[in-house]
């Protein structure tokens, strides 16, 4: 069993999304997985990957494009929900590390996608939402975004914002912040 003294997984999802409400019959899903593996001990970001995913009851709209630069053709080569969620699994590690993302967004989305598709859920249950723990290191407001944050902790805002890949490698800085200043919680792993 590994606890959180090692390897952590820090993840960003991008889903399809619309100016407005869904397009009828269309929710939203999950179209990238950012994921960069933290390792605690030398205080380093070791992995950054991209996981492009099919949906399977939405489009990506222009709006969807503009903000995250993912296009309908990239993504209906991506792979299944249920695959990605087994690779996770499989290469990350991702239902025995202790996984962090930006809020609880992501979280939520994997849930709800999960329990409507009948897909195994590819995480353990030590999560840790690292807005809520970068408001309580910084006495900050829990609603501050990563941008934001970012600039708070005068740390460069690395790639393209809202690129699950590119914000999980900031988040993932941001973190390290918080675990040189010693304010990052200590979380184990549960069997």
């Amino acid at each position: 069993m590994e606890t959180y003294g090692r390897y952590l997984n820090v993840v960003d999802v991008e889903a399809t999304c619309w100016r407005g409400k869904p397009p009828p019959g269309q929710v939203s899903e999950i179209i990238e997985v950012g994921l960069t593996v933290v390792d605690t001990h030398e205080r380093v970001r070791v992995g950054k990957h991209r996981i492009v995913v099919r949906p399977q009851r939405s489009a990506v709209s222009e709006f969807c494009t503009e903000l995250t630069g993912l296009t309908q053709d990239e993504v209906d080569g991506g792979i299944s929900f249920a695959e990605a969620c087994m690779q996770l699994r499989k290469e990350h590690f991702a239902d025995s590390r202790v996984w962090a993302s930006w809020g609880d967004y992501d979280r939520k989305q994997f849930r709800r996608q999960c329990d409507g598709g009948d897909v195994l859920y590819p995480f353990g249950a030590a999560h840790v939402n690292v807005k809520e723990q970068f408001a309580l290191a910084r006495d900050w407001p829990k609603g501050v975004g990563m941008h934001r944050a970012l600039e708070v902790a005068q740390l460069p805002l690395e790639g393209r914002h809202h690129c699950g890949a590119d914000d999980a490698w900031n988040i993932a800085a941001l973190v390290l912040g918080m675990i040189a200043e010693r304010a990052w919680p200590e979380v184990e792993v549960g069997g």
